[in-house]
């Protein structure tokens, strides 16, 4: 590719923000960013990257312009009169103990508590009917609170744990082992490790995946060579077994490794990107063992969970869309030979086992449904589950007589249930003490048209008696990419929103997994127009509907839902009031030369494949989308510096380009968290103080001057 450099300085002008003219509007002057004029080609087609230069992390450039990007946005933030007044409502409804689904390991049984504003949970641990004791504090990790507990895996006898933690919310992750009896680290620690799981063997070590380290930045080169190890305990990690990965002719983004609850198999799992995945066995028994491939493609998604000796049962979606359980033997285990085990239905399969029991959960319109078999395939029982909801943790070890799931749904708190395997009886472990009444709420599932004609399912959750007046605030929120399926699940800052009287919709895209690979593989690539389509066509039917209008109505999204809001904000301009992109994927033509974004090329495309994925990607990429002469809606972009996932790079872009062209007194602003990434292990403090900023901001740009549900604040003395 050919680079022309020119070096010119884009002009700063005086912006304002109108809301209502009985008050002195919020004035935004925003900070200059140079223009560097970099021009790359693609198929004979230049095109101009100006701001190439945020892309170098390490810059003291770059450095300056986020510090003068967040004095610019927090000065604006801080002016908006109501902004204390809902960050104390949020912190009190927040400030409740919060008890995980409890697990046993060894002789001891372990669960997560959180006193209410602890930035990070405590993992606790209690033995028979002693008192509960701490087991680890990540709140001691770091005064800061940015380190965080990223992974906890227990040694077959439960006697030994690994944990892993991350630093700033960075993917990289340091793995420390321990006496988990005395509570002792017992050797050095491992670093250099990323997107990776801890599985054990016995209780002599464990597998776990790596890149080698980058060259230049750690947070943005790109890393595209994952490889599995496993480390023996006692040993030095730089004496550690390289079990799979490392060719150069054969490069796998992405490969993990999971052993056998009777530690007689590894299954290895190599991937070239988010989706699909080869499928290969070691026996762990036998010791010069080979490695075995049962599917040497990465074209579906198969996976082993679970054994009884030689006979395997493998989770698959291989002729199967909405995926099936099968059964095959490890001495001839090809698909060939695989034998329906639980059928493929309408509906979208997720098993698990524990207790001696497989549980199908399935997906009907984003509802969880379980079902029980036994070994030989038969249905014991559908599990009558609280509610309408997501359920989640149904499973556990072999021999497990009961096991925790936890329940929850959009206006529903998360409870905690014991659920004994052989009844199909459960009880409740524990519910929130929270200052909420569900009962006060409702939350409705309907379907409406996309552009195409395809039916799209969207649940709308808001405070009883709400008047249909075109006038509510409301919040669509959507993610539509990489089988990520939505389910219904309560959040105490959509709790705190629909207490001011504010509407949150959330649509089930294609792209997602809500329907299956047919739903997923049509929101990708050369589809992944019908995204943005169907959340046009949701927010288009809220307004006909009116539950809002185009001037109270925020569209919302992070990562790959980033992208969402950016695409759609750029299309369709008028349709909103307020973006929200957070971490968002917003620069198609580059995405896939950072970090481990080339893995993402099965869900979009890259501008190197042809010249139709090139224009196609050129013709919905938000950076390459902002036009002058065009009024946007008030946008607050939301990114980390420490970001390693989407690096933050796609945003200062994205920042810059609408600063330089918005016409209009709508407010384009980045706020960028310091020591933070792409939102994993992030502080309580730090997610309240965000939710805080995005909800203020959403408020005041619709034309709000105080909080529209004052008795709040009386009612709650703030």
């Amino acid at each position: 590719m050919k680079k022309l450099l020119l070096i010119t300085i884009a002009t700063s002008a005086l912006m304002s923000c109108e809301t209502t003219p009985k008050k002195e509007k919020i004035t935004v002057n925003y900070p200059t960013t140079a223009k560097i004029d970099t021009v790359d080609t693609y198929f004979d087609t230049e095109i101009k990257d100006p701001y190439r230069w945020l892309e170098d992390d390490k810059s003291s450039e770059t450095e300056t312009w986020v510090k003068s990007q967040n004095q610019t946005t927090f000065g604006y933030l801080d002016k908006i009169p109501f902004r204390n007044d809902l960050k104390q409502r949020l912190e009190k409804l927040w400030n409740y103990e919060k008890i995980g689904s409890p697990f046993k390991e060894g002789e001891y049984t372990y669960f997560s508590k959180n006193d209410g504003l602890q930035n990070q949970s405590v993992i606790y641990r209690k033995k028979g009917e002693s008192e509960a004791e701490i087991f680890l504090d990540p709140n001691t990790f770091s005064e800061d609170g940015t380190t965080s507990l990223a992974g906890l895996s227990f040694s077959k006898n439960g006697n030994i744990a690994a944990y892993s933690i991350s630093e700033g919310g960075s993917d990289w992750r340091k793995v420390i082992v321990i006496d988990a009896v005395k509570n002792e680290v017992i050797e050095d620690t491992l670093v250099d490790i990323k997107f990776s799981g801890i599985s054990w063997k016995g209780n002599e070590g464990f597998f776990y995946s790596s890149y080698d380290k980058p060259k230049g930045s750690e947070l943005s080169a790109k890393t595209d060579q994952h490889k599995l190890y496993y480390h023996k305990l006692g040993t030095s990690q730089k004496n550690d077994k390289l079990i799979y990965g490392g060719t150069p002719s054969e490069k796998h983004r992405y490969i993990s490794g999971s052993v056998t609850e009777d530690d007689k198999y590894l299954f290895i799992y190599p991937r070239i990107s988010t989706s699909g995945s080869k499928l290969l066995m070691k026996d762990l028994i036998k010791p010069d063992a080979k490695i075995i491939t049962i599917l040497d493609h990465a074209d579906t998604d198969s996976y082993v969970i679970e054994n009884v000796g030689s006979k395997l049962y493998i989770q698959t979606n291989m002729d199967a869309p909405n995926k099936k359980v099968v059964t095959v033997d490890a001495s001839n285990p090809k698909p060939e030979n695989w034998v329906d085990f639980i059928p493929e239905t309408e509906n979208v399969l997720s098993p698990n086992t524990g207790g001696g029991y497989f549980f199908a959960e399935y997906m009907v319109d984003a509802i969880s449904k379980v079902l029980q078999y036994d070994y030989d395939g038969k249905l014991v029982r559908e599990v009558k589950l609280p509610g309408l909801g997501t359920i989640s943790g149904f499973g556990g070890k072999k021999e497990d007589k009961e096991f925790y799931f936890s329940f929850t749904n959009y206006n529903t708190p998360g409870s905690s249930y014991k659920y004994n395997v052989a009844t199909g009886e459960y009880e409740q472990y524990w519910k929130p003490n929270i200052d909420f009444s569900p009962n006060n709420y409702e939350s409705k599932q309907v379907f409406y048209t996309s552009k195409d004609g395809t039916k799209v399912p969207m649940m709308i959750t808001y405070k009883k008696g709400l008047e249909l007046n075109g006038k509510n605030p409301t919040i669509l929120y959507g993610y539509g990419g990489f089988n990520v399926s939505l389910t219904p699940s309560f959040s105490i800052v959509n709790a705190v929103w629909m207490e001011q009287g504010g509407v949150y919709a959330v649509p089930n895209l294609r792209g997602g997994g809500e329907y299956g690979k047919k739903w997923h593989n049509a929101g990708i690539k050369t589809q992944k127009q019908n995204v943005f389509d169907d959340f046009i066509a949701a927010a288009e039917y809220l307004i006909k509907e009116n539950y809002t209008s185009s001037k109270y109505l925020a569209i919302k999204g992070g990562s790959n839902g980033g992208l969402l809001v950016g695409a759609t904000m750029t299309q369709r301009p008028d349709l909103m009031q307020v973006a929200l992109p957070a971490v968002g994927v917003l620069d198609m033509l580059r995405y896939h030369t950072f970090t481990a974004g080339a893995g993402w090329a099965y869900d979009y495309g890259t501008a190197e494949d042809s010249k139709e994925m090139f224009e196609y990607l050129k013709a919905y990429s938000p950076v390459h989308n902002v036009k002058s002469g065009v009024e946007y809606p008030a946008t607050l972009v939301n990114t980390g510096d420490h970001d390693d996932r989407v690096v933050p790079a796609h945003s200062f872009k994205f920042a810059a380009s609408l600063q330089e062209k918005q016409t209009g007194n709508n407010p384009t602003l980045i706020r960028i968290d310091v020591n933070a990434g792409h939102g994993a292990g992030k502080s309580t403090e730090a997610i309240i103080n965000e939710q805080v900023d995005l909800q203020a901001f959403t408020l005041y740009n619709m034309g709000f001057e105080e909080l529209p549900n004052q008795s709040v604040l009386k009612e709650f003395k703030l």
